[in-house]
């Protein structure tokens, strides 16, 4: 065996050594590709996330160059592939918030009346904000115990004061907690306490957002009026809007107003026309158009409707887990896909109807298929860990969708309570018999006929504490990037890239594999994500 000039050769052959010859890929040595596993499939085997592995790659870059930025939507970028699910026990106003600032989207469900849904769209999009377009005002003549009920009721302190108490009225003053402090009497009206129009910073009408800041900065104010030439305000800015943005670079945020991105889920049914228009008005910046089977004529007239009459608001379709599911709501101009059905932790829809498909199979599929369009896919359920995000995003996958993996954090609604010493939260399925009794059905039941027999397709349980998604998240986002880097990937355009060109290789794994990639030997142990 001699080396040469780049090249090895053991008397026969020469062989380049950047190379691995002919022989040895299609022996198997390297894995399999993707068409090979899924496509070439003799068995006609379906395949979980734990069936498959990637193979690893060569390392050419550092762990901090991995880029997980990506697309949810054709209009709508991230900076963090993740999504919180529309589930009652996942996502609500706090979960799509601190999604947003760590770089992915919540979508708020539907399983309440539409106003209350829009309310919780409109919290999302208050939270942090460029330009405050409609802030809570207060009259002169308010008193101090409607400041001290505003306050309770929206969760922040400091208001404008115009001479209406309304949005566009003349300003002449602002209060904050430094105003309310020291006073006792709580009759006492709001114009004997406010800082008054004379000692305020303001801006005019017109300043952009780069100026905006810099004055509040400069002022050291928390609050920066904007007022037109009549002296009526028009806008706000916080000071405290600026602190969050510095402390979260990655936020998924509007490019107009800066403000958080918001999705929210509605049904199929003539009502959900109603209940879209207000989520719309709210400011929602996408909505999920959320069945369980979603290749049905319920759900293409829903897209057409919402895409002529809302469109500048990107639609996401699904569930589907065909292309010729997929097919048909491209046709009717969804901007995304949910890849997913029968496969979450309290999903049981494959159990009792039969119907689904396993998720490594279907996201892959249905991937390759709307990349002809430019329709990005969410891989929905399923997730159980980051090992399971990395597959689904180098099968094809834009982002994953994850409801069991959330549903455990501080974030998620409801409280946490204890069962055998165990910190839980509760977690159920909206096929689940009583996530349906409170508006669920809708899911799977798509037209208005009256159902006199429920069939739950869900169930209920608890999850484990997972603590804050402020420290979840960055975990969840640096197990995907060791794993990308382990499998040569740079980058989720370099993970299709490799993927479309058959170098990303795969294999499936035995029973006996799938338990030796886990913890095994021991006699017990402790297991800490971070």
């Amino acid at each position: 065996m001699s080396t040469a000039n780049g090249y090895v050769s053991n008397g026969e052959k020469r062989l380049k050594l950047t190379d691995v010859d002919e022989e040895t890929l299609n022996s198997g040595g390297e894995g399999y590709t993707a068409t090979q596993v899924f496509v070439k499939n003799p068995a006609c085997v379906a395949y979980t996330y734990d069936d498959v592995i990637v193979m690893p790659g060569h390392i050419s870059f550092a762990l901090g160059d991995v880029d997980i930025s990506t697309k949810l939507t054709r209009n709508i970028e991230l900076q963090v592939p993740f999504v919180s699910s529309p589930m009652d026990t996942v996502t609500e106003h706090k979960m799509a918030i601190t999604m947003a600032l760590q770089g992915g989207i919540g979508i708020i469900h539907s399983n309440m009346k539409p106003e209350d849904q829009a309310a919780e769209v409109r919290r999302v999009k208050k939270f942090k904000n460029g330009f405050i377009l409609d802030p809570v005002c207060l009259s002169p003549e308010s008193t101090l115990e409607e400041v001290y009920r505003t306050k309770e009721s929206l969760g922040f302190s400091s208001f404008p004061v115009t001479d209406n108490g309304k949005m566009g009225g003349r300003l002449v003053g602002i209060i904050s907690n430094r105003d309310t402090s020291f006073i006792e009497d709580i009759s006492v009206k709001v114009k004997e306490f406010m800082t008054p129009r004379g000692q305020l910073t303001s801006a005019k009408e017109g300043v952009s957002l780069g100026e905006a800041n810099k004055m509040l900065k400069e002022s050291k104010k928390g609050k920066l009026p904007v007022v037109n030439e009549n002296d009526e305000l028009v806008a706000l800015i916080a000071r405290t809007d600026l602190q969050k943005n510095r402390d979260n670079p990655r936020a998924s945020k509007d490019s107009v107003n800066k403000q958080l991105l918001c999705g929210a889920s509605i049904g199929t049914r003539p009502d959900d026309k109603i209940r879209a228009k207000l989520l719309v008005d709210a400011g929602a910046d996408v909505l999920v158009v959320d069945s369980s089977q979603g290749d049905s004529t319920y759900q293409i007239e829903m897209i057409q409707h919402l895409k002529s009459t809302h469109p500048k608001v990107d639609v996401i379709g699904g569930n589907v887990v065909t292309p010729s599911q997929a097919h048909h709501l491209i046709q009717a101009g969804v901007d995304g896909l949910r890849v997913g059905m029968g496969i979450g932790s309290i999903c049981t829809t494959q159990e009792v109807c039969a119907v689904g498909r396993a998720q490594a199979s279907a996201v892959y599929h249905v991937s390759k298929y709307a990349r002809k369009f430019g329709i990005p896919i969410v891989a929905d359920g399923g997730i159980k860990s980051t090992g399971h995000i990395t597959k689904a995003l180098c099968l094809g996958a834009g982002c994953v969708m994850m409801g069991s993996m959330l549903a455990g954090t501080d974030e998620a609604p409801g409280e946490y309570f204890y069962q055998d010493g165990v910190r839980l939260k509760r977690y159920r399925g909206m096929g689940s018999i009583e996530a349906m009794n409170q508006g669920g059905e809708k899911r799977y039941v798509w037209d208005t006929a009256a159902t006199a027999v429920k069939v739950a397709q869900g169930v209920s349980g608890a999850v484990t504490d997972k603590g804050t998604l402020q420290r979840y998240v960055p975990y969840l986002m640096q197990g995907v990037r060791h794993g990308l880097q382990d499998a040569g990937v740079q980058s989720l355009h370099d993970a299709r890239e490799k993927l479309y060109s058959n170098r990303l290789r795969f294999e499936i794994r035995s029973p006996a594999a799938q338990k030796e990639g886990g913890v095994h030997g021991l006699h017990s142990y402790q297991k800490r994500l971070y």
